[in-house]
Protein backbone atom coordinates (compact mmCIF):
# COMPACT_ATOMS: atom_id res chain seq x y z
CA UNK A 1 0.00 0.00 0.00
CA UNK A 2 1.25 3.50 -0.77
CA UNK A 3 0.94 6.46 1.58
CA UNK A 4 -1.52 8.08 -0.81
CA UNK A 5 -3.68 4.95 -0.87
CA UNK A 6 -3.50 4.66 2.89
CA UNK A 7 -4.65 8.26 3.27
CA UNK A 8 -7.49 8.00 0.74
CA UNK A 9 -8.73 4.46 1.37
CA UNK A 10 -8.13 4.12 5.09
CA UNK A 11 -7.47 7.38 6.95
CA UNK A 12 -10.19 9.47 5.35
CA UNK A 13 -12.94 6.87 6.00
CA UNK A 14 -11.68 6.27 9.55
CA UNK A 15 -11.50 9.94 10.43
CA UNK A 16 -14.99 10.48 9.01
CA UNK A 17 -16.28 8.20 11.80
CA UNK A 18 -14.89 10.55 14.45
CA UNK A 19 -15.71 14.13 15.47
CA UNK A 20 -14.45 16.78 13.06
CA UNK A 21 -11.92 18.15 15.58
CA UNK A 22 -10.09 14.82 15.44
CA UNK A 23 -9.35 15.24 11.73
CA UNK A 24 -6.57 17.76 11.28
CA UNK A 25 -3.40 18.01 9.21
CA UNK A 26 -1.44 17.24 12.37
CA UNK A 27 -3.51 14.12 13.07
CA UNK A 28 -3.21 12.84 9.51
CA UNK A 29 0.55 13.42 9.48
CA UNK A 30 1.01 11.64 12.82
CA UNK A 31 -1.02 8.65 11.64
CA UNK A 32 0.92 8.39 8.37
CA UNK A 33 4.29 8.70 10.13
CA UNK A 34 3.33 6.14 12.78
CA UNK A 35 2.15 3.69 10.12
CA UNK A 36 5.54 3.98 8.44
CA UNK A 37 7.37 3.67 11.74
CA UNK A 38 5.39 0.66 12.93
CA UNK A 39 4.97 -1.32 9.72
CA UNK A 40 6.59 0.49 6.79
CA UNK A 41 3.17 -0.18 5.20
CA UNK A 42 3.85 -3.90 5.20
CA UNK A 43 1.45 -5.59 7.58
CA UNK A 44 -0.38 -8.72 8.57
CA UNK A 45 0.69 -10.69 11.56
CA UNK A 46 4.37 -10.49 12.28
CA UNK A 47 4.10 -13.28 14.82
CA UNK A 48 1.42 -15.39 16.42
CA UNK A 49 -0.56 -13.08 18.67
CA UNK A 50 1.50 -10.12 17.51
CA UNK A 51 0.61 -6.85 15.83
CA UNK A 52 -1.98 -6.97 13.07
CA UNK A 53 -2.26 -3.54 11.49
CA UNK A 54 -0.31 -0.71 9.93
CA UNK A 55 -0.48 0.99 13.34
CA UNK A 56 0.76 -2.11 15.05
CA UNK A 57 1.35 -0.68 18.53
CA UNK A 58 3.75 -2.38 20.87
CA UNK A 59 0.90 -4.35 22.35
CA UNK A 60 -2.40 -4.44 20.46
CA UNK A 61 -3.94 -6.02 23.54
CA UNK A 62 -3.07 -2.96 25.60
CA UNK A 63 -4.09 -0.46 22.91
CA UNK A 64 -7.50 -2.01 22.31
CA UNK A 65 -8.18 -2.49 26.02
CA UNK A 66 -7.12 1.07 26.86
CA UNK A 67 -9.03 2.78 24.03
CA UNK A 68 -12.21 0.82 24.83
CA UNK A 69 -12.02 1.77 28.51
CA UNK A 70 -10.48 5.24 28.66
CA UNK A 71 -13.18 7.77 29.63
CA UNK A 72 -11.92 10.11 26.90
CA UNK A 73 -12.28 7.54 24.09
CA UNK A 74 -14.69 4.87 25.29
CA UNK A 75 -17.86 6.20 23.60
CA UNK A 76 -16.00 7.11 20.42
CA UNK A 77 -14.42 3.64 20.27
CA UNK A 78 -17.83 2.01 20.62
CA UNK A 79 -19.15 4.24 17.81
CA UNK A 80 -16.24 3.24 15.54
CA UNK A 81 -16.83 -0.42 16.38
CA UNK A 82 -20.54 -0.06 15.63
CA UNK A 83 -19.81 1.63 12.29
CA UNK A 84 -17.44 -1.20 11.36
CA UNK A 85 -19.88 -3.85 12.64
CA UNK A 86 -17.44 -5.15 15.24
CA UNK A 87 -18.69 -5.75 18.78
CA UNK A 88 -16.68 -3.55 21.20
CA UNK A 89 -15.09 -6.53 22.94
CA UNK A 90 -11.31 -6.65 23.28
CA UNK A 91 -10.78 -10.04 21.63
CA UNK A 92 -13.16 -9.31 18.76
CA UNK A 93 -11.64 -5.90 18.05
CA UNK A 94 -8.11 -7.33 18.11
CA UNK A 95 -9.15 -10.04 15.66
CA UNK A 96 -10.83 -7.48 13.39
CA UNK A 97 -7.70 -5.28 13.29
CA UNK A 98 -6.06 -7.92 11.13
CA UNK A 99 -8.41 -7.28 8.21
CA UNK A 100 -10.15 -3.96 8.95
CA UNK A 101 -7.72 -1.14 8.25
CA UNK A 102 -10.36 1.54 8.84
CA UNK A 103 -11.03 0.16 12.32
CA UNK A 104 -7.28 0.08 12.99
CA UNK A 105 -6.87 3.69 11.86
CA UNK A 106 -9.79 4.75 14.03
CA UNK A 107 -8.27 3.09 17.08
CA UNK A 108 -4.86 4.59 16.27
CA UNK A 109 -6.40 8.08 16.15
CA UNK A 110 -8.22 7.43 19.41
CA UNK A 111 -4.97 6.33 21.04
CA UNK A 112 -3.40 9.65 20.06
CA UNK A 113 -6.49 11.43 21.46
CA UNK A 114 -5.78 9.98 24.91
CA UNK A 115 -2.61 12.03 25.23
CA UNK A 116 -3.34 15.32 27.03
CA UNK A 117 -0.78 17.31 25.03
CA UNK A 118 -1.77 19.00 21.79
CA UNK A 119 -0.77 17.33 18.56
CA UNK A 120 2.59 18.61 17.37
CA UNK A 121 2.63 21.07 14.48
CA UNK A 122 3.58 19.48 11.18
CA UNK A 123 7.16 20.78 11.44
CA UNK A 124 7.71 19.62 15.05
CA UNK A 125 9.46 16.35 14.27
CA UNK A 126 10.94 15.79 17.73
CA UNK A 127 7.65 16.56 19.49
CA UNK A 128 5.91 14.16 17.12
CA UNK A 129 8.41 11.45 18.02
CA UNK A 130 7.86 12.15 21.72
CA UNK A 131 4.09 11.77 21.25
CA UNK A 132 4.61 8.52 19.37
CA UNK A 133 6.83 7.20 22.16
CA UNK A 134 4.36 8.20 24.89
CA UNK A 135 1.32 6.69 23.23
CA UNK A 136 2.65 3.66 21.34
CA UNK A 137 5.21 2.44 23.88
CA UNK A 138 6.86 0.53 21.06
CA UNK A 139 9.18 -2.26 22.19
CA UNK A 140 11.46 -1.52 19.20
CA UNK A 141 10.96 2.23 18.59
CA UNK A 142 13.72 2.55 15.94
CA UNK A 143 14.36 6.25 16.69
CA UNK A 144 16.94 6.45 13.91
CA UNK A 145 14.11 6.00 11.36
CA UNK A 146 11.60 8.52 12.76
CA UNK A 147 12.92 11.59 10.89
CA UNK A 148 12.88 9.70 7.59
CA UNK A 149 9.37 8.35 8.16
CA UNK A 150 8.05 11.72 9.28
CA UNK A 151 9.57 13.38 6.20
CA UNK A 152 8.04 10.76 3.87
CA UNK A 153 4.66 11.18 5.52
CA UNK A 154 4.87 14.98 5.30
CA UNK A 155 5.87 14.87 1.62
CA UNK A 156 2.95 12.56 0.85
CA UNK A 157 0.51 14.66 2.86
CA UNK A 158 1.66 17.92 1.22
CA UNK A 159 1.28 16.43 -2.27
CA UNK A 160 -2.27 15.22 -1.60
CA UNK A 161 -5.04 16.93 -3.57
Amino acid sequence: MTLDSLRRLVLEPALSLLPDEMNSPEAQLMLLAIALQESDLDKRPLAEGGPHSYWQSGSPDEMVHFVLRCPVTRDLAVAVCDARQVPPVDELVRAALEHDDVLAAGFARLLLWTDPARLPAIDEVDAAHDLYMRTWRAPDPRPELWCEHHARALKSWLSAP
